[in-house]
């Protein structure tokens, strides 16, 4: 069994058990409260939005920050507790912060994110219209894969984000994404292309999940092929919105 075999199937293990103890599908426990609000010198979401909704995703990026769950807490110079708009729509997440997040406490600054700036811009959208997050709010050393132990500590904090929101659509940016947020071991070439759910918990709705690459690894294969499967995935986002599609 392959490495990313092996991190699937332990994550998703302990999201079964989670769902088996909780109730809950996929998302199943909030191990820190979320009580008091906290300031904070950095701002995460956008004003837009209920108070209520925007001093909750303040307090969750509170915790982030204070959060020493795993080593990476450690080894961290900034955490990246994800960033937008406290109603979004759309919720992009990926993977893990790399060394410009790191440096910045900010989602998607790096090479990556300017192509992915360029996405959401290309959608007829801005930046801050939508929510950016990862998967790990802490940046792996040497931009390894996130491991088992790290997914499984961090999870929670991306699941109350989405709680929070109450995003339309997730759009999973590459394969660690969209294994860990639908619980699977597919491939990306088997999830993108159509829509997936990423069921949320009891009493909620499942929500709409897209599945595309990660503008990482656009960079590294920029061929039309691969920039026309990106745009092809947006542009259903878009129709499922209701939204106005570019030519």
């Amino acid at each position: 069994m392959t490495e990313h075999g092996d991190t699937n199937k332990v994550v998703r293990q302990h999201l079964e058990m989670e769902a088996f103890f909780t109730g809950f599908a996929i998302k199943g426990r909030s191990d820190v409260p979320a009580e008091q609000p906290h300031a904070s010198e950095e701002p995460v979401v956008e004003t837009a939005g209920t108070p209520e909704t925007a001093d909750n995703l303040e307090v969750i990026a509170a915790e982030v920050r204070q959060c020493r769950r795993c080593d990476l807490g450690s080894e961290r110079a900034n955490a990246v507790p994800g960033e937008g708009h406290s109603n979004a729509r759309i919720m992009f997440v990926g993977e893990a912060p790399g060394a410009d997040e790191d440096a910045q406490g900010r989602p998607f600054v790096g090479r990556a994110g300017q192509l992915l700036d360029k996405i959401i811009a290309a959608c007829g959208l801005k930046r801050g219209d939508v929510f950016i997050g990862n998967i790990l709010k802490c940046r792996p050393p040497g931009n390894r894969d996130p491991r088992p132990d790290e997914i499984i500590s961090c999870l929670p904090y991306l699941q109350r984000q989405i709680e929070c929101i109450e995003p339309e659509i997730i759009v999973a940016l590459g394969a660690h994404a969209a294994r860990t947020l639908l619980n699977t071991s597919k491939s990306i070439g088997q999830l993108r292309g159509h829509f997936e759910e990423y069921i949320a918990g009891i009493g909620r709705p499942p929500i709409k999940l897209m599945a595309t690459y990660h503008p990482a690894y656009l960079l590294r294969n920029y061929t039309p092929d691969t920039r026309r499967r990106v745009w092809e995935d947006m542009k259903k986002v878009l129709a499922e919105l209701g939204l106005p599609v570019p030519d």
